[in-house]
C-alpha cells in the first residue's frame, strides 16, 4: 500500500466515533447521574462504590485498549479527559454532600482545576493550547480515583470498613498533594514560555499531543 493509503487509512480510523474506547467513556458519562442519585437519593452506597469501580477502571482500560487495537480517535481525546475531569468534579462534591470528605479537601481539588482552566488563555498568547502531560498528574489522579471507593467503602460500622478507611485516606491525602503539585510544576510551564516565547497572531496555535488537563 502507497504511503497516501496508509495516510488516508489512519486519517479515517481518527475520525471513527464508534470504538470500544469511546463506548467505554460514554457509559463512564451516563454513570455520572446515577451515581449521583445512588448516593444522594438512594443511600445505596454499595451500588455507588460499584459504579466508581467500573468508572475507575474502564478509564485504566480505554486507553490500553485504544493502542491495542489502534482504536485513537479524535473523539476519544476530547470525551475521555472531559469525562475524568466530570469524576473529579462531581464525586467531591456529592461526597461533600453526604458529609464523607470536609469541603476544604474539596475546595482545593476545585481550586487547582480552576486555575489550571485559567492558565490556557495565557498559552494561548504563545501559539499552544495544551501544555504537555506530566506523570505527576496521571498518577495524582490515579491515586485520587482509588481513593474514592475505599473512602466510600470505609462507611460501613465494621472493621474490615475502618481498616478500608484507613487506606483510603492515605490514597486521598497522597493524591491531593500530587494534584496540588502538579499544578505547581505546570503553572512553573507557563511562566517560562511566557518568558521565552515571543507572543503570536491568532490562528496560529500549535496543538500538542495531548491536553495538559488530561492527566487530571
Amino acid at each position: 500500500m502507497s504511503p497516501l493509503g496508509d495516510d488516508a487509512e489512519r486519517a479515517a480510523s481518527r475520525d471513527r466515533l464508534l470504538t470500544v474506547p469511546n463506548v467505554l467513556s460514554g457509559i463512564r458519562l451516563a454513570l455520572i447521574p446515577v451515581f449521583i442519585y445512588l448516593l444522594l437519593v438512594a443511600h445505596a452506597n454499595a451500588w455507588a462504590v460499584t459504579v466508581l469501580v467500573f468508572s475507575g477502571a474502564s478509564d485504566w482500560a480505554d486507553g490500553k485498549i485504544a493502542r491495542l487495537l489502534n482504536q485513537s480517535s479524535k473523539l476519544g481525546e476530547l470525551l475521555d479527559p472531559a469525562v475524568d475531569r466530570l469524576y473529579m468534579v462531581t464525586v467531591p462534591i456529592v461526597f461533600g454532600f453526604r458529609g464523607i470528605i470536609p469541603w476544604w479537601i474539596i475546595a482545593a481539588l476545585l481550586a487547582r482545576d480552576l486555575l489550571l482552566a485559567a492558565e490556557l488563555p495565557l498559552l494561548r498568547t504563545r501559539g499552544f493550547t495544551a501544555l504537555p502531560v506530566l506523570y505527576i498528574g496521571k498518577a495524582a489522579t490515579f491515586s485520587l480515583m482509588s481513593a474514592f471507593p475505599l473512602v466510600l467503602l470505609g462507611q460501613w460500622d465494621a472493621l474490615w470498613s475502618r481498616v478500608v478507611l484507613a487506606c483510603g485516606w492515605a490514597f486521598l491525602i497522597w493524591g491531593l498533594y500530587m494534584y496540588l503539585w502538579s499544578f505547581v510544576l505546570y503553572a512553573m510551564q507557563v511562566v517560562l514560555m511566557m518568558r521565552r516565547l515571543p507572543p503570536v497572531r491568532p490562528g496560529r496555535q500549535k496543538p500538542l499531543a495531548r491536553r495538559a488537563d488530561a492527566d487530571g
